[in-house]
């Protein structure tokens, strides 16, 4: 007669969960670039014991989104202009491919997409705006039939919300961007590869103006320098 063995329930990996929790926290801005990370109050604010904590931060400053603070502990890294306008030029191109063979099989993206980041921006829902932002593109790349572009925009997408997250705390999102992004998925869902190439990435470029040029406006606040 075989052993009898003891149900395992299965729990989640609280190093992951309070990566997941930071990192979400760092994309929408409620964790500010340059803010202080202490240990003992996230795992207060957690819940948890200081040692997920610490693994979790570790994994933040390898990944870039946390760095060593001036004299001791970790803080949010600060933006840098120059690795978001780079950002938006290796999304724009992917963005672009990914357009062209969404077109060629006149992929239908979901109008209920559109309609959720217009009620994302009227509500003024800064985490909202910035997960319909990510599910309008990533259906792009569904639609692309390449898995090997959402693999590769994946990587960037992290720092992007950050810097988003970062402008959309203290402005409106960009009027036109959800009609930029209906005009996208027309483009698309006729077929017309060459036209929703160039509107993505004309999306690409307008946003990355935007958000660099807030980001250097909030630099250069007093506000930011006191």
């Amino acid at each position: 007669m075989p052993a009898e063995l003891v149900k395992l329930e299965s729990s989640p990996d609280l190093v992951d969960q309070v990566y997941r929790s930071l990192l979400d926290a760092i994309s929408d801005g409620s964790l500010q670039p340059g803010e202080h990370l202490a240990q003992e109050d996230i795992a207060q604010r957690l819940a948890v014991s200081r040692q997920p904590v610490l693994q979790a931060l570790r994994l933040l400053k390898k990944d870039g989104f946390v760095e060593d603070a001036p004299g001791r502990g970790v803080q949010v890294t600060p933006l840098n202009l120059d690795q978001i306008a780079q950002l938006y030029q290796v999304r724009g191109a992917l963005d672009a491919l990914a357009a062209r063979l969404a077109a060629s099989h006149r992929h239908a993206i979901d109008p209920a997409l559109i309609q959720r980041g217009r009620l994302a921006k009227q509500q003024r829902e800064v985490k909202a705006m910035i997960e319909a932002d990510l599910a309008f593109h990533q259906a792009i790349y569904d639609g692309a039939r390449n898995p090997m572009i959402a693999q590769t925009a994946r990587q960037h997408w992290h720092h992007l919300r950050r810097a988003m997250g970062a402008v959309l705390q203290s402005t409106q999102q960009r009027e036109t961007v959800w009609d930029e992004h209906a005009a996208i998925a027309q483009a698309i869902g006729r077929g017309d590869g060459a036209l929703a190439a160039e509107l993505i990435e004309h999306h690409a470029r307008e946003a990355s103006r935007q958000l660099t040029s807030r980001i250097a406006d909030s630099l250069q606040s007093p506000l930011h320098k006191e």
